[in-house]
């Protein structure tokens, strides 16, 4: 039970003891009394005011008296300054939470609680490899799993691949058009990036295709299009020049969704695209050769992630394929009709009407009876409680995506799926460098790999350059590199709060001062090597230490809200939670390391009593540190 806890149960007792009347926690507020302020902790009197009919220095000094003379164990004294109780908790109260927990590994974990989570991360297409955003996506996922586990909830880790569609064809197009026959193998390049390559190439074809189109048309050649994308063509170049003519400047937006959808009439017609969609309508027939370049590009993709999140640090239980996933759900949707929760139009399509939950209507089959990507989703909503019967499905997918999830819920819900209402949308911001946004058609999207590798390297000249390194093995530096560099990337990714969009900055996020995860690597090596330097008696304990100095007493205030820190990561699936206290519990040791002594400490007492906490501390860091998926050295 945590100081807060116990000091709300005390306070509604001392209450409800002096008033005769029930209270409840909702009756008043608990905060840490401020630094200017004696005490520790402060109950704010204002909201009693009204019920009891006493002013708020009655009601503390009442309180105050009851609590320090009931509850002399824990509370010793107490102040009242303008409405506030400030309680002052016994020196004894923490040093026995230190005692009994200063060697715990699993200090703040909790026992298991029955229930199973499935949190799904990561998702990535196949016709490129993992980038920046998807190492935020990943260190997100595996970070809320790591602290649920930590909650006592039994998780399974998860990953659906978009191993299908009109964006893998278009690499596979390009491959057949330029590769020659070219491999991994024969090319030395890693195979993720080998097809994202030939997307890009395709892009690029596509971009040349459709402006060779342009230039058609502008000669009046629509000799390219079908008969209805010709109209379409013109009919919207009549709407552009009409635009123009009337005020361009005020109906530039106009002109500019016009214009998009001219674009996308030229790009269908392409040659190249033309071929993407052929080669996707042969995929879905099953035509041999065409499965079997799609098994071989997939299979170079796949080996190139498994590197990838192996060195990332990055694993899952169970990894669902929507080549085998996307024809779920035909049968909901007839169960659907069938409850009324769906509607069919005239011309066969099927959709569900959302408008009473602010929302609009939703196509859940196409006319021609193929699903979308909603029918598959609910589908496999259903699969996966069916496999793990799982109470929570957490999704960990950008917010692009919000209003897509929320209809996934919503139908869901409608069609009586079990624990739909549990379902939860992990919605997190983009991620961007310092140099911009980054977009996959025209290959400016920073892969995974090669930021990891920069990180790597950025780590080692900034190590090298404190010239600490010297009595490191090759073996230990190339470990120590990785541990750095894929710390700070990963402290540095996880320490905003997930639903903001964020710039990484590499240089920034190595920084051994800063909040950065390098700081907290390093503190946890400073104390490693304070340790091997002083021996702790553990066979005794002593109370012959003095009172507790004002930053020993922070340090302890700080590790006993561990628990609690874990406790609020999980409520909020918000690892940033925790990185937070980390920062601060570091930053709190230094201070307390730079003001006291250890070795040299004013008694033994004070010495042992001093150690105990660096064991702690050091504990705290590592164990946070790890629900991060960050390893901290124990010397650097």
């Amino acid at each position: 039970m945590s100081i807060v806890t116990q000091l709300q149960k005390s306070v509604i007792e001392s209450l409800s003891s002096l008033y005769n009347q029930s209270f409840t926690e909702k009756d008043f507020q608990i905060n840490q009394t401020k630094p200017e302020f004696e005490g520790d902790y402060t109950v704010v009197l204002f909201s009693l005011v009204k019920s009891l009919k006493l002013s708020p220095d009655t009601i503390g000094n009442s309180l105050g008296e009851h609590l320090t003379s009931n509850f002399s164990d824990t509370f010793t004294k107490f102040n009242i300054i303008k409405g506030f109780l400030n309680l002052t908790v016994a020196d004894n109260y923490w040093t026995s939470l230190l005692q009994k927990n200063y060697t715990s590994a699993s200090y703040g974990k909790k026992e298991s609680n029955g229930k199973r989570v499935m949190v799904e991360y990561s998702s990535p297409n196949t016709n490129k490899p993992l980038h920046l955003g998807h190492l935020r996506n990943n260190f997100l996922g595996w970070s809320v799993a790591e602290i649920l586990k930590a909650n006592g909830y039994d998780v399974v880790k998860s990953c659906i691949v978009n191993d299908r569609g009109i964006h893998i064809c278009k690499s596979m197009i390009a491959w057949q058009l330029f590769a020659n026959g070219a491999t991994p193998e024969s090319t030395g390049i890693k195979g993720d990036h080998l097809v994202g390559d030939y997307y890009v190439m395709f892009e690029n074809e596509l971009k040349k295709q459709a402006s060779e189109l342009k230039s058609n048309e502008a000669a009046g050649d629509f000799s390219h299009y079908s008969t209805q994308e010709e109209s379409k063509a013109k009919e919207l170049n009549a709407i552009c020049d009409k635009l123009k003519s009337e005020d361009a400047n005020k109906n530039n937006e106009k002109i500019i969704k016009v214009n998009d959808e001219i674009n996308d009439i030229r790009r269908g017609a392409t040659e190249i695209m033309k071929a993407a969609k052929q080669m996707l309508f042969d995929w879905e027939d099953g035509k041999p050769e065409v499965i079997e370049l799609w098994k071989k590009m997939n299979g170079w993709v796949y080996a190139g992630f498994d590197i990838t999140y192996k060195a990332i640090g990055s694993d899952f239980d169970k990894t669902y394929y929507e080549s085998n996933t996307y024809l779920l759900g035909k049968d909901i949707v007839q169960q659907g009709l069938d409850k009324k929760v769906f509607f069919k139009k005239e011309d066969g399509s099927i959709w569900i009407d959302l408008t009473a939950e602010g929302l609009d209507e939703k196509l859940v089959q196409r006319k021609d009876g193929t699903s979308v990507y909603i029918t598959q989703d609910i589908g496999l909503a259903l699969q996966k409680y069916e496999e793990y019967n799982i109470d929570y499905n957490i999704y960990v997918i950008g917010n692009e995506q919000n209003y897509h999830m929320k209809v996934l819920q919503l139908i869901c819900q409608k069609l009586g799926i079990p624990n739909a209402e549990n379902i939860y949308h992990l919605s997190y911001g983009m991620v961007e460098l310092t140099t911009g946004k980054m977009k996959s058609r025209e290959g400016t999207v920073v892969d995974a790999d090669d930021i990891v590798e920069e990180m790597i390297t950025t780590s080692q000249q900034h190590t090298e350059e404190l010239g600490k390194v010297k009595d490191f093995t090759p073996e230990e530096l190339k470990e120590l590199y990785n541990t750095l560099g894929l710390g700070a990337m990963k402290f540095y990714l996880l320490r905003v709060d997930p639903k903001k969009t964020m710039v990484f900055n590499p240089q920034e996020s190595i920084d051994f001062h800063g909040f950065t995860g390098p700081f907290i690597q390093y503190t946890h090596a400073r104390i490693k090597s304070i340790l091997r330097k002083n021996t702790i008696d553990h066979g005794q304990w002593t109370k012959d230490h003095g009172p507790l100095l004002q930053l020993e007493k922070e340090l302890i205030v700080s590790l006993e809200q561990y628990p609690t820190t874990i406790e609020d990561a999980c409520k909020e699936y918000n690892p940033s939670v925790i990185a937070n206290y980390l920062f601060n519990l570091a930053k709190t040791f230094n201070s307390f390391y730079t003001e006291h002594s250890i070795a040299n400490a004013e008694s033994d007492d004070k010495k042992q009593l001093r150690l105990q906490l660096s064991v702690m501390v050091s504990n705290v860091l590592k164990s946070g540190m790890e629900l991060l998926g960050i390893k901290v050295p124990e010397r650097m």
